[in-house]
């Protein structure tokens, strides 16, 4: 996983694994069975570091706690986003961590086609905005300064003005937090979802 974070999943190979490790790429096979099988484990080591929360909390502040565990492990882990529910052979976290979210949705008064709806549309959002959270240009308020500013200056005079208008009275004010957009809507979607009526 140290490897995937610095060089991101496709960085992982048997060799690369063993030369990290020092051993022999052979000598790994002794262990698994192959790249697969290791992102199989990766995967579900990821789920293992979300935080459930307990099946007796309503679902939404359950779903919202567990979003924000999973962004924070996606955050630390930008490799895992494509591979999350990509591996058809799921290890016990996973499975664990998939349960959990469907029992919430069902406990919380869904039926088994909206909880299906719910989970993948909050999961649709949630590992999109991770997405075009790690492809911005900046990471500080300096960077994100630098980049806007750059912009700006770009622009011919009295084009623009409406991206000008975010870009100075929202984005570049003292304070503002891309991340925060997240839980703006996380709230939308979580707001719009309702149980199916009994």
């Amino acid at each position: 996983m140290e490897l995937a974070d610095e060089k991101g999943a496709a960085g992982i190979s048997m060799r690369a694994i063993a030369a990290r490790l020092g051993v022999e790429a052979m000598s790994l096979y002794n262990h698994v069975a192959g790249r697969e099988d290791i992102l199989d484990g990766m995967v579900d080591t990821v789920f293992g570091e979300v935080r459930l929360p307990n099946a007796t909390t309503d679902w939404k502040p359950a779903l919202r706690e567990r979003c924000v565990s999973l962004r924070a492990a996606l955050r630390r882990h930008p490799w895992a986003v494509g591979l999350l529910d990509s591996r058809s052979t799921p290890g016990p976290a996973t499975l664990r961590h998939h349960d959990a979210v469907i029992g919430i949705l069902r406990t919380g008064g869904f039926s088994v086609p909206m909880a299906a709806h719910a989970f993948s549309v909050i999961d649709s959002y949630l590992y999109g905005f991770v997405l075009q959270e790690h492809s911005l240009p900046f990471t500080t308020p300096a960077e994100l300064e630098q980049v806007a500013g750059g912009i700006l200056d770009s622009l011919p005079a009295g084009t623009h003005p409406h991206l000008t208008e975010l870009a100075v009275e929202h984005a570049l004010k003292p304070g503002y937090d891309y991340g925060a957009e997240f839980d703006f809507g996380l709230s939308l979607i979580l707001d719009a979802l309702r149980p199916d009526e009994r």
